[in-house]
């Protein structure tokens, strides 16, 4: 089973890959592409140290700021595609840069990347779509916000309007807590990010990630997902940019899917085209399932992290090409992606004291990992001077393992787990709770 796509031969000038970025996504991007049979070469940039154990991979390193040095080493390389990973790059507008030379690129221009680096852009935006979104007021002071929370009787989440690596969404439970994640916002904890604050209605139910690959006018959806975003088991803690996740999510009824496609996803395409904004990358709707329907709490412009590790093993080798045809503004629309017929469970592995202040440099040692449906992709790790494996990020890891049910896909990855040692590690024992039937047995 795979996609449906037109013979390889309209495709054979699909050669060299180039993915920028360094984490575990990219990782897991260059796991997938390098699966295709006409791929020669998938060059990460910078990628980290697991990035050169992956078949065909090559790390790279060019300053991006160099714009001239840039476009003469992909030429160099003869690159056929760019996937732009971060969200960076795509907020500063590198894809444009890149398409103007006549690049391929995976990823939307600086006016798309705006749904993700600016929160009241995005709320405003589905204002206009008659998206269904919590209500939401936009402020530019701590006064501002402090009439705002003292005056109405819902609870509120704080969020700083910018991008802050996925920590800039507070959830308080009383006022004063509302308060006090306002005024860490402006007081400069994401520098500019935090110069406007966005104040939310708090809305209820299970959390689901829907990603639409996008060709400016047409789309293909992938596999459902589920991820954990807060740092302690019982979904209690901090929020952080993703502790684990799953794939399929089971509660995304036929029904709610409908009514996502024609409430969401097909009005937000829309609204991109009346602004004239021509997008060729993934768009990341977060979705909540609330009693009166789903509603977006947020958009992201980029494959979801630690989401995309989960669902890439379950694409099978064609998936570079429907990321090849959005770049070209190629889709028909019929494109249809089967996966393998499994689920997949991912959990990651993090520094202790993520998602504040962590020490990196710990030596990794890795003991007995059952490959079998089975990956690693490093998310946070370099290489010591001796070739030693050491921590270099907040999130180390991304252990994921695929199997017929949830139960056997998180055995094999809790299992791997313990057999990797590195001083500090964290991790949650309780990602996917939620559909673990042996777990919920057990707790």
């Amino acid at each position: 089973m795979g996609i449906h796509s037109p013979s390889s031969k309209s495709f054979t000038r699909l050669e060299n890959i180039l993915i920028i970025g360094s984490g575990g996504r990219e990782n897991s991007l260059a796991w997938t592409i390098q699966k295709n049979e006409l791929i020669k070469k998938v060059y990460l940039m910078p990628g980290n140290a697991g990035s050169e154990r992956i078949n065909k991979c090559e790390r790279i390193n060019i300053d991006i700021k160099n714009k001239y040095e840039l476009v003469e080493k992909l030429n160099f390389f003869k690159i056929d595609l760019i996937v732009i990973g971060p969200e960076i790059p795509l907020a500063n507008g590198l894809a444009d840069f890149l398409r103007k030379k006549d690049f391929k690129v995976f990823g939307p221009g600086k006016d798309g990347a705006k749904l993700e680096f600016s929160k009241s852009w995005a709320k405003e935006f589905m204002q206009d779509a008659n998206i269904p979104t919590a209500n939401f007021w936009k402020v530019n002071s701590l006064e501002e916000a402090k009439k705002i929370i003292h005056s109405t009787s819902i609870p509120l989440v704080v969020k700083a309007d910018g991008l802050a690596s996925g920590k800039g969404v507070f959830i308080p439970s009383s006022k004063d807590e509302c308060f006090r994640a306002a005024e860490t916002i402006f007081n400069g904890r994401f520098g500019n990010s935090g110069n406007i604050v966005v104040l939310e209605e708090k809305i209820q139910g299970p959390e689901v990630s829907i990603f639409a690959l996008c060709d400016g006018e047409k789309y293909i959806l992938l596999p459902s997902a589920q991820d954990h975003k807060r740092l302690n088991e019982k979904d209690k803690g901090p929020n952080t940019g993703g502790m684990g996740a799953y794939s399929p999510a089971p509660l995304l009824t036929e029904n709610n899917l409908d009514r996502i496609i024609k409430e969401i996803i097909e009005p937000t395409i829309d609204e991109l085209n009346k602004r004239n904004i021509d997008y060729k990358g993934v768009i990341y709707f977060g979705l909540m399932i609330t009693k009166s329907g789903p509603k977006v709490i947020e958009y992201n412009c980029r494959f979801g992290d630690p989401e995309c590790q989960t669902i890439m093993p379950l694409m099978d080798q064609n998936f570079v090409f429907l990321l090849e045809k959005c770049s070209m503004g190629n889709l028909t629309g019929n494109e249809k992606i089967n996966t393998f017929d499994k689920v997949s469970g991912c959990v990651i592995a993090t520094s202790k004291g993520y998602p504040d202040e962590y020490k990196t440099g710990m030596p990794i040692t890795i003991g007995k990992i059952d490959s079998n449906d089975c990956q690693i992709f490093d998310s946070g790790t370099s290489l010591s001077e001796n070739g030693e494996l050491l921590t270099d990020g907040g999130r180390v890891l991304s252990i994921v393992c695929q199997d017929k049910d949830f139960d056997m896909a998180f055995e094999k990855a809790y299992k791997n787990l313990n057999e990797i040692k590195f001083d500090g590690i964290y991790f949650r024992n309780d990602i996917g709770h939620q559909v673990r039937k042996n777990f919920s047995k057990e707790n």
